[in-house]
């Protein structure tokens, strides 16, 4: 799986916007998390040129089925190589969160 990578840090698309998730809609193309080639066109800018370029790309890359409702509110999130994380995503809205960003419990006998 190819990805963008940059200073040691992997570029990580996500759609924090309301209404349409990214990955989370599409997670049976774990790619599509890490394109590099639709990272580059985000890191660009997004704008209505932008947003018909992801599409077919994804389109081409991911099937015709691949939903790309989230392609209008794409960002790229900067991970350090070999980092941990979860998207999560509430009525279309995703949310990167990182291991060490998450105050995480243990089952722990005393």
């Amino acid at each position: 799986m190819k990805k963008l990578i940059r200073d040691g840090k992997v570029a990580v698309l996500v759609s924090p916007g309301f209404g349409a998730g990214w990955y989370t809609w599409n997670n049976c193309h774990p790619e599509c998390l890490y394109d590099p080639d639709i990272a580059e066109i985000v890191l660009g800018g997004i704008n209505g040129d932008a947003i018909r370029k992801i599409r077919k790309i994804a389109k081409i890359k991911y099937g015709k089925n691949f939903y790309t409702g989230g392609a209008s509110q794409l960002e790229v999130e900067w991970i350090p190589i070999g980092s941990r994380f979860l998207l999560d995503e509430y009525d279309g809205s995703e949310t990167l969160t990182r291991e060490e960003d998450c105050p995480w419990h243990t089952a722990e006998v005393e």
